[in-house]
């Protein structure tokens, strides 16, 4: 679906990416991870057409109109309900007004927003805003979604219901997802394969992690497998390694607070 050769990108002449390779196979859920300035979004960017790469290329089995973006911040416009919002995309391509609202409503009600099409953004919770914006994507059907920290501003309980949503939906449908997060349990949750990027500038693909977690996916049973907790060790230790310093103290998992108890 998605393979990344050799590629370098660069900001106004600085490097910030050298010699990066990755592949998202057809289906697969894939994450970027790294320190802040790595190129994990410079990557997206590339990858939608919106930097030219300094080195290397980008090949896609898919057109512009078959990928799907869902960035931090919702994007939606003030001045539209959510309903028109979620419509937009399909009368950009030309649908009748009356189809594409029609089209509009069954996706807010299969994100569990029915009723609320005729409520504006301001109108609305952040969670709610971002099923909407979910809505505007993936009414377009997309065969590929990128994803850039798409629920960081979310509460931890928001957070995890839109996560399971949008992981359901991945794998009813068999999208094909490269995600860009900071947060490591959330990429192992989710992924298929994890990559991590090492400390910029010239950034590099350090490392490929393969995730053993069967699919269908639950986001809390799947933190008892018994990989999960080897291997984010391993991504905590290797990171820690791309910051410099001591190694960061990661989250308790779980499992770690029952045996405390």
């Amino acid at each position: 679906m998605l393979r990344v050769s050799n590629l370098s990108l660069a900001y106004d002449g600085e490097p910030v990416l050298e010699g990066a390779s990755l592949e998202v196979g057809r289906g697969q859920f894939v994450s970027l991870v790294g320190p802040s300035g790595s190129g994990k979004s410079t990557i997206l960017r590339a990858v939608m057409g919106l930097q030219s790469p300094s080195g290397g290329r980008i090949e896609l089995a898919v057109d512009g109109a078959e990928i799907g973006i869902l960035f931090q911040d919702d994007a939606l416009l003030p001045w539209r309900t959510a309903r028109q919002n979620v419509a937009l995309g399909w009368r950009i391509r030309g649908r009748a007004r009356r189809e594409a609202l029609e089209e509009a409503e069954r996706w807010l009600a299969r994100l569990g927003l029915e009723g609320f099409g005729d409520r504006y953004p301001r109108e609305l919770s952040g969670g709610q805003r971002k099923r909407v914006a979910m809505a505007q994507v993936l009414a377009l059907e997309p065969r590929l979604l990128l994803m850039d920290e798409p629920f960081a501003s979310l509460d931890a309980i928001v957070r995890h219901r839109i996560t399971e949503d949008l992981l359901g939906w991945v794998e009813r449908e068999q999208l094909t997802v490269l995600l860009v997060t900071h947060d490591l349990e959330e990429a192992q949750t989710l992924s298929d394969v994890v990559y991590l990027l090492s400390q910029g500038p010239r950034a590099r693909i350090r490392q490929r992690y393969e995730v053993p977690i069967p699919r269908p996916r639950d986001l809390v049973r799947s933190r008892m497998h018994p990989s999960f907790g080897p291997l984010l060790e391993r991504l905590w230790h290797d990171m820690s390694q791309e910051v410099g310093g001591p190694e960061p103290v990661r989250p308790a998992r779980d499992s770690d607070r029952r045996k405390a108890s």
